[in-house]
């Protein structure tokens, strides 16, 4: 690792992408520290050109601007994943690249959990008729115009088993639900605990993704695989955008292949105004929330004082969490 600058110039340029009310604890080495709140596509290679150390959370760094950065040694990612990050221009360059990592693991859980809740027992659903008058017509203390499922006995299909994945395990199994985790997709002798991925997709009631995006994960769960739920599950995405075929999944939602969704990220976000979601804007058992499952305000923090721990490590020749 080369010693940096004596002063070192750092860049954040997405800087709004974390709260207002999350704070950057101080960066105890001389450096200057220019902080944008957002930067766009053909902003990034100038704003990184004299950088040493650059911070990012999903600003995309691809391989025509990091060649313009002459003097940098360290992306910090703000986040766990990296695939904003053109990686091998990064290794070739001599680029360390470090992320966060174990921040989030009460947070995405719990929101991929309130999605399955809010969809299993449709209080998104009562919420509108409520709203709509439905309760002053039916002329009664209730009424049932929408299903509702306990989550006990059913079965939860993971895919993914990191800590987030392990996470919604625990969480399941706490409410006496059923949990499997799919081998990966086109293979069959991962052995116990895992179970079949086709298996999964035919036999689960929640089907929940917790992977990262890859080649190998892109569009995971299309239209064959929606054919073989048998169970009509949920299908909740609180991962990445892309593992699951966007399309494919509001046809199979309006054909009733699966009961509902609850996703918090998309293939683009924010999604365009042609985005296949925006058909089940009114649709009860379809959720959409725009990637916050991380946000939690205690998430946001931790996450923000591990950044500059991972920055102070890598000044201090002693690097962390790298990619």
């Amino acid at each position: 690792m080369s010693t940096p600058h004596k002063t070192s110039r750092i860049v954040f340029l997405d800087r709004e992408s974390l709260s207002p009310q999350t704070k950057l604890k101080p960066i105890p080495f001389a450096h200057e520290l220019t902080i944008f709140p957002r930067t766009e596509p053909e902003q990034v290679g100038e704003r990184i050109a004299d950088a040493e150390i650059v911070i990012t959370n999903k600003t995309k760094l691809a391989k025509a601007a990091l060649e313009r950065a002459s003097r940098l040694k360290l992306v910090a990612v703000a986040a766990t994943g990296t695939d904003n990050v053109d990686l091998p221009a990064c290794r070739e360059r001599g680029i360390a690249v470090s992320n966060i990592r174990g921040y989030a693991v009460n947070t995405v859980p719990e929101h991929t959990f309130a999605l399955i809740f809010a969809l299993r027992r449709s209080i998104v659903a009562y919420r509108e008729s409520v709203r709509a008058g439905r309760w002053e017509e039916s002329a009664q203390f209730c009424f049932f115009d929408h299903p509702i499922r306990d989550l006990a006995n059913s079965t939860l299909g993971i895919i993914g088993d990191g800590v987030l994945g392990q996470a919604v395990a625990s969480m399941g199994r706490a409410l006496n639900m059923q949990v499997r985790f799919a081998s990966h997709k086109g293979k069959h002798d991962m052995g116990r605990p895992y179970v079949p991925f086709d298996e999964v997709m035919r036999t689960s009631d929640i089907i929940t993704l917790h992977c990262p995006l890859l080649p190998e994960t892109h569009n995971m769960i299309d239209w064959a695989e929606f054919q073989q739920m048998e169970r009509k599950p949920l299908i909740i995405n609180t991962a990445r955008g892309g593992l699951v075929n966007e399309e494919a999944l509001v046809r199979a939602l309006s054909e009733g292949l699966i009961s509902g969704a609850g996703f918090d990220v998309t293939t683009q976000e924010p999604p365009t105004p042609a985005h296949p979601f925006h058909t089940l804007r009114d649709t009860h058992n379809f959720i959409l929330t725009p990637h916050v499952a991380w946000a939690s305000e205690e998430a946001m923090q931790a996450l923000a004082d591990q950044l500059v721990e991972n920055i102070v490590a890598f000044h201090a020749g002693s690097p962390r969490n790298l990619v």
